[in-house]
């Protein structure tokens, strides 16, 4: 990867709030065929691997599209680059080359690298239902810090994109739903 075209990698789930690489662009982009889900397992980041959190990944999805940003990197940091995301997105991530689209009903304008986990990973464990993920990630914490905490980090970062996530949404109400329960007990 590299060379004089432009590079660019997508992020719908933690690199939209903590991207932790350089980057000469960010700009909001959509991803066609493909739904963001919490039903990826993480042993490494917001859990440990006896008690894993929950993280994002992409599922396939006919007619879906997955709202995100895109960031284009400089092609000479792009090997530096996509070798730290491969050791940040080990637990059972695998990197693809996807059209990226400006809007959802607009026209690609890049192929970026798209980190999805596969379903066959050991790290998988969707479907599940949100009221089941928020229970999940409410109690999990990790080396990068409480599972909810990334949950609330995404759906912020989504809506300043003015992105809406049904799935995303009703996960962070039913958080907010256990909080209340838990403090009015």
């Amino acid at each position: 990867m590299g060379g004089r075209f432009p590079m660019w990698i997508f992020a719908y789930g933690s690199l939209i709030f903590r991207p932790a690489f350089p980057y000469l662009e960010r700009k909001r982009a959509f991803l066609p065929g493909w739904s963001r889900r919490f039903w990826q397992g993480s042993p490494d980041h917001r859990g440990v691997p006896e008690a894993p959190g929950l993280v994002a990944t992409l599922v396939a999805e006919a007619g879906a599209m997955c709202g995100g940003c895109a960031y284009r990197i400089d092609t000479t940091e792009a090997p530096r680059i996509l070798a730290e995301l491969d050791v940040r997105e080990q637990a059972g991530f695998e990197r693809h080359c996807f059209a990226l689209f400006e809007e959802p009903d607009g026209v690609s304008f890049a192929e970026a690298v798209v980190y999805v986990a596969k379903t066959d990973n050991p790290h998988f464990l969707g479907p599940l239902d949100e009221k089941a993920i928020a229970s999940w990630v409410r109690t999990r914490r990790g080396p990068s810090g409480a599972n909810i905490d990334y949950v609330l980090c995404l759906h912020d970062a989504l809506q300043a994109l003015a992105i809406d996530d049904p799935h995303v949404d009703t996960i962070v109400r039913w958080l907010r739903e256990e909080v209340i329960e838990s403090t009015s007990s």
